[in-house]
């Protein structure tokens, strides 16, 4: 039940999110975000674990989006705090994917091959709805989905590698793994 929970807390934040940003109102899609985070927390076993393992994914998105908007290969109309950076909504996804990685895509933890795959096809798909629905703007659309696939391929397995390490809910670690519910 907590796995379809929060599969369905994670597409209704992201419809937030892109809607939110799409129509000027980033700050409400990105407080819906926020708000399914703090539930998810409020769920955990290990809360603590559980927020290492957002806010690590925070900072990845953080850093990865702004690399992209750097080099002008997507832009961002809304929600913007500092020019050339990512837009607080776009991190706050990265938080609410992160909610996902011990429960509802815990099963890609048993292959990294797989993780790379689903990273490369659904990072881009994302980015390409996010733009269809007008949050976002592709501007280099080739260059940016080839970095997207590229940097999704390998973001995916390494956020479920992290999650291995910090999973506030207790799940399977798999081989070579040590929990820590600090």
């Amino acid at each position: 039940m907590l796995v379809a929970v929060n599969f369905i807390a994670f597409q209704l934040g992201w419809f937030a999110c892109v809607l939110g940003a799409a129509h000027g109102l980033a700050w409400a899609g990105t407080g819906l975000a926020l708000a399914v985070v703090a539930w998810h927390l409020s769920r955990a076993s290990a809360p603590r674990a559980e927020l290492m393992l957002i806010l690590t994914a925070a900072g990845i998105g953080a850093l990865w989006d702004s690399a992209l908007t750097a080099v002008g290969w997507i832009r961002y109309p809304s929600g913007v705090l500092v020019e050339g950076a990512a837009p607080y909504w776009i991190v706050a996804l990265w938080m609410l994917f992160a909610t996902t990685l011990n429960l509802s895509l815990g099963w890609l933890k048993r292959s990294m091959l797989l993780a790379a795959v689903f990273g490369a096809v659904g990072g881009p798909l994302a980015y390409l709805g996010g733009a269809g629905l007008g949050a976002l703007e592709l501007v280099e659309q080739r260059e940016a989905l080839a970095a997207l696939a590229l940097g999704w391929a390998a973001f995916t397995p390494l956020l479920l590698q992290v999650a291995r390490v910090y999973d506030g809910y207790g799940g399977p670690k798999g081989p070579g793994t040590e929990a820590s519910h600090a």
